[in-house]
Order: C-alpha cells, then structure tokens, then sequence
C-alpha cells in the first residue's frame, strides 16, 4: 500500500535517516559504470562486516536517446566463503526509503541491520541497490506537502487539490531533470544494469512491501535472469493500491484474537472491536468533532476538527501496529480523543516527502478491472478511498506515464519463489498473494500467523528455524523443510490507559 496521508510520509522519513557516507578507501573497479570502494563497520555483535559501496551510472530515461546519467548506489557483502551461489539482490520497501544510511551510523539499530546483512551473506554475495531518485550516492528528489488546515476534517477533495499542485509544480521545480524517467520499469532496468556490471549470470532476489512489486518487474522486463526469489509482503505489480474489504478483513482477524485477550477483555464494548469501530464511524460520519489539547511546553492550547475522513486514515493506520489498535479503537470508542488529536495535528504539519513515490506508483498504475473493484467495494464506507484516490485523480498531472496492462498483469512465470505472507498484514493483505499464486507453479508459500507487514524481519526474530530454512532456500533452492504455515508468539496488546468503563 502506497498512501498518501501524510503521517505515513513521515514514518518513511523517519525510517530512514540521511546519515554521512565515510571518506572513501581504496576504489576498485567493477565496470565503466561502477567503481567500489571497500569499508568495514560493526555489526551489534561486534562482528565486522567488509563491504564494497559505489555509484552506479544509469540512463535517466532509457526510452531516449542521450538520455543523461544519474548516479544508483550499490553496496555488496561479499558471501564469508567464495561461492558459485547466484548473489541476493536485496530490494527495499517503500518507494523511498534508502538502506545505505547503515553505513556510517553508529545507532543500534543500524549496528542490527549489519547483523541481518552477515547472515544473509553467510552462503551468497549480498548486492543492494538503492532506487534512483532516492540514493545517497545521487539524487535525493523531494516533495514539500504544505500545512492542512486545523479548522475542518481532511478531505480527499483538499488532498487531490494539493497533489495535483505537486504535480503540476514537479518538471519546473527540477530543471534538468527528466521525471519521466523514474518508473518501476527504470528501477528494475536499474538492478539488471548492476547485475552485469558485476559480473554475475543470474540473482536471487529478496523482496518486501514494494521491494516485492520491484522483484516482480525485475522478473517481467529481464526473463531468465532470477534463479529464485524469496518475496514477503506481498505486493503485485496491479496491487499497489488495497482493496478496502481485504484490509478490513486483516482488522477482523486482529479484532477475534484481541478479544479473547483475558487482559484486554474488559475494555471491549459490547458487539466487538468491530461493532465499536462502526460506531465511530458511524458518529464522525454524522458529524465532526472538535478537540482541544494542551499546547506544547506550555504554550496555547491547539483546536483541532476532526472528520470521517481522519478516522478511516488512522483505523488503517493504527492496525499496521496490531499491539496497540484494539485500545486505540476502544479509546475513541469512548470519546476519549485527546492523544488521536494529537497525532491528526501532528498529521497535518508541513512534510517532505520523497517525489519518487507518486512518480512510480501513478506509472504503475492499476487494470482498468481492479480500478473497477477499488471504485465499488463493500468496505468503502469504513476504511474510505484514501489508498487509491488521489494518486488515480492527479496520475494524468504526474511527469511520468502509465507503463500498461501488458506490464502490470500477472503472466505464467516459472522462476522458483518462497513467498512469506502475514494473515494479519494490512498494508499488503494477505489476499494479494492468493490472487497471483495460480501464475507461478514452482511457487510455495508459507502463511504466517499473525504475520505483519513486516514479514520476513519477523521470522527472523521469531522463528530462526524457518529464517535458517528460508536462506536455505535462497542460496540452493532447497523447499523440503519448509512448512505451509507458522505461527508468531502471541501478540501483548497494550490496554487503554483508564480503567474499564
């Protein structure tokens, strides 16, 4: 799911910090297109990991001639022991969201994702290449998305206004530069020019949220060249926008088990969580409400008025996390609204935000048939057209143009793939891998049991059994140990902060 409120451009933001590059040691070269310098850091375990980080030089737009070059970064683990196993190409979620800011950042969370980095390198080279427009080793392209009003709820007429002002304002406030260039299609194109570069035959790609729709035009535009692909967060290359009902119907499977939380169980109103969820709608919809709360470090107190509109954001917002959605629910359930007013005000300050997001996500587009779907489904009402309207309503303004049906559409692929999919997933419902699943033959698939978003990270921390057999997989293809299902540990939800009413 690639949403446009403007809460999730922040938690993009803020999930990847722009940290300093370090000076550069020795170059080697690995074509005219790619010179790598080495470096080591320190993973959390006080491992060192070696790794090489360069700037690929790419064709802005490959549909013209003379197209100017920009600059992709590219940084590779090589494998612990010299091996004839196809490399992992590790592509990231968002669009936006860069992983080369681990280099140079001291934090324990980067000294983490070191760690995760040596294990996938334990048994294959680890290569991973950023997306144009979004690279530390180029151009780092933004959007400015001004202030919303405070005084009335957020309306998708208010978003499509702002967006098609971006939109518009996009080609002039990038001069030299051609945006119809960064697609999908160019960043796949992107990942095959590197893996010629360096010299390998064919890849293994791993791939989560959008870095799974990136495997999946990796593997429509360059045929053959994917030997196995291990793809969680399942997003199709028509499935960018979510289906309203199927992000609902993650919500019900959260909602059954918080319900039969001994501790939560008291604060659950009568009818269920979803019945309560209706309820707010139900009130929002009737009419808005209008909040006060303290101002920060003791400054004037902020009114907020808050819609229909807020609500279904935050509903689908707040069930990413499935630990703290039931008391956020139970909360306004019960008109206590003071720390939701709090994030909508937050919400509604001014943000950059990545310009390759809208660029990629309005040429990719969607089928005229699942447009169709989006446009009449029964979940409308509740969840609301956030996730699809304003990118369908500005693509025609946008610099970049819709790359087809004949792209987008699934086709009979034979390349072996372990898909790793959360039932309990509402950014990419688990029903976009069953709806694809009949395309690729040589496919299996593990369901993981209140699996989320964040697939498989979760595996990892989790179950290191299925991780072990899952990179199994990867560097030989080996399927015989993995199962068709798995269960996460029991989730702890957090319980509302007064007591049962």
């Amino acid at each position: 799911m690639h949403d446009l409120t403007r809460s999730l451009a922040l938690c993009l933001l803020a999930a990847s910090p722009l940290a300093p590059l370090p000076s550069p040691a020795a170059a080697t070269e690995a074509s005219p297109g790619l010179v790598l310098t080495a470096g080591v850091e320190i993973a959390s375990d006080d491992t060192p990991v070696p790794y090489e980080i360069g700037t690929m030089l790419v064709p802005e737009n490959r549909s013209k001639r003379n197209s100017r070059q920009i600059g992709v970064g590219v940084l590779r683990v090589k494998a612990r022991v010299a091996t004839k196993v196809p490399p992992i190409f590790l592509l990231v979620g968002g669009p936006g969201v860069t992983l080369l800011d681990t280099i140079g950042d001291k934090s324990e969370s980067a000294r983490r994702r070191l760690r995760y980095w040596l294990d996938y390198s334990a048994g294959a080279d680890l290569v991973i290449v950023e997306q144009r427009g979004f690279t530390l080793r180029g151009d780092m392209l933004k959007l400015h998305y001004p202030a919303m009003p405070l005084d009335h709820p957020t309306t998708v007429a208010d978003n499509v206004a702002v967006t098609m002002a971006l939109a518009k304002a996009a080609g002039t406030g990038n001069p030299g530069r051609d945006l119809a260039g960064y697609t999908i299609a160019e960043c796949a194109d992107d990942v095959d020019a590197v893996r010629q570069a360096l010299g390998y035959p064919r890849i293994s790609l791993l791939g989560a949220s959008f870095g799974s729709q990136w495997s999946f035009a990796v593997m429509k535009r360059h045929p053959g060249t994917v030997a196995r692909a291990l793809i969680s967060a399942v997003e199709p290359l028509d499935d960018g926008y979510d289906m309203p009902s199927q992000v609902y119907a993650a919500m019900q499977r959260i909602a059954f088990e918080a319900e039969q939380d001994a501790a939560l169980q008291p604060y659950i109103p009568a009818g269920g969580l979803m019945a309560a969820a209706r309820a707010v709608r139900d009130r929002l919809a009737a009419a808005p409400i209008v909040v006060t709360i303290p101002g920060e470090d003791g400054g004037r107190p902020v009114t907020v008025t808050i819609g229909l509109g807020d609500f279904q954001q935050s509903l689908v917002e707040h069930a990413a996390s499935a630990a703290g959605w039931p008391a956020f629910v139970i909360d306004l359930y019960n008109e206590r609204y003071e720390r939701w007013a709090r994030e909508i005000v937050d919400g509604r300050r001014a943000v950059d935000s990545a310009l390759i997001g809208p660029l990629i996500d309005t040429a990719t587009g969607l089928s005229p048939a699942r447009e169709r779907q989006l446009r009449t489904d029964p979940a409308l009402d509740i969840i609301g057209p956030w996730n699809f309207a304003t990118y369908l309503a500005s693509a025609g303004a946008w610099p970049t143009r819709d790359l087809g049906d004949n792209f987008r559409l699934s086709v009979r692929d034979d390349t072996p793939i372990l898909f790793v999919q959360g039932d309990w997933d509402t950014n990419t419902p688990i029903e976009n891998l069953l709806g694809i699943l009949p395309y690729y033959p040589n496919a299996r698939t593990i369901i993981v049991h209140r699996g989320q978003h964040t697939g498989t990270l979760q595996l990892l921390r989790d179950r290191p059994d299925l991780w072990h057999a899952a990179m199994k997989f990867l560097n030989d293809g080996g399927m015989a140990n993995l199962p068709v299902e798995a269960e996460l540990a029991p989730v702890r939800f957090d319980l509302p902060d007064h007591a049962p009413l």
